[in-house]
């Protein structure tokens, strides 16, 4: 029955680390992280779970005859968004992991 009572705590420890990923979750959903391309034209701003928040375009760089450019600029500063929070999610969940190199879970 001894084993049991590790059982128990191993179950406490698991549970109490799964609401503390669930509250830094929340947490870095209210946390904001920005990109930019093409010297400040095109500028993303994404939370820490990644979603993608805002984006803004100056008029200058919108050339109807060159849209490759605009699509080159968005993409970089998105990916670069994107990287950045994945940054900012790696270090906040750093504390409760442990420093263990969890895998990329969509959403934590």
């Amino acid at each position: 029955m001894k084993g049991f009572g590790n059982i128990n705590d191993i179950m406490k420890k698991a549970q109490k680390m799964q609401d503390e990923l669930e509250k830094k979750r929340q947490e870095l959903a209210d946390k904001k992280v920005e990109a930019t391309a093409g010297g400040g034209m095109v500028k993303v701003i994404a939370n820490g779970n990644e979603d993608i928040v805002d984006i803004s375009i100056e008029k200058e760089v919108v050339d109807p005859d060159d849209t490759e450019m605009l699509e080159d600029l968005v993409l970089a500063a998105v990916n670069n968004a994107k990287d950045k929070a994945k940054e900012l999610t790696k270090e906040e969940m750093g504390d409760i992991a442990g420093g263990l190199d969890l895998p990329n879970i969509p959403g934590l």
